[in-house]
């Protein structure tokens, strides 16, 4: 009797697909040494009360005016260049570029960026940058820093300090019934 071969699929190990936040021209892409553990949202709603205009309850009345865009921030990302010797601070200063205003000695807005992590979930600028270098070499060479990156939501549509804005005329009355 003939053995039969049995052919087992080789199972494939998922590629690790990283973080970063692109840069779109603009600024060099931050790719994270290390994928976040967690990232936190919030969106703020504004309501406009009416302090004279009270209802059966004596409530103040409220009417909806607008959404705040959304913020988010990457909190303790970690950038670790011990095994390598070379200083962090190679990848801090790309990521400074997202709060710097200088560029060839003239003032100019900071980039905006795409978060990316497998999916596109915002065009976004950033708001704040912490770090803290927290392990150095003998000589003092930084090696390791703690990160935490605040964003916020840009409307891709419509960049900031672009010469035109994307919402007029006919574009404009389209968004209006969405």
């Amino acid at each position: 009797m003939a053995s039969q071969s049995v052919i087992a699929p080789q199972k494939r190990k998922p590629e690790l697909e990283k973080a970063k936040l692109k840069g779109n021209g603009e600024a060099p892409d931050i790719e994270l040494m290390f994928n976040p553990t967690e990232i936190s949202f919030s969106r703020t709603v504004n309501w406009q009360k009416h302090p004279g205009n009270r209802g059966t309850t004596l409530l103040p009345k409220i009417n909806f005016s607008g959404v705040e865009p959304y913020q988010f921030t990457l909190k303790q990302l970690i950038f670790d260049t011990y095994e390598t010797k070379e200083s962090v601070m190679k990848y801090i200063d790309i990521i400074k570029k997202g709060v710097e205003t200088m560029k060839g000695g003239t003032d100019k807005r900071p980039p905006v960026y795409t978060f990316t992590w497998k999916d596109e979930y915002f065009y976004c600028v950033m708001t704040s940058l912490t770090y803290t270098l927290n392990m150095f070499l003998t000589d003092g060479t930084p090696v390791r820093a703690m990160v935490d990156i605040s964003l916020q939501e840009v409307d891709k549509n419509n960049l900031p300090g672009g010469s035109e804005s994307a919402s007029k005329g006919d574009a404009r009355q389209a968004d209006s019934r969405i």
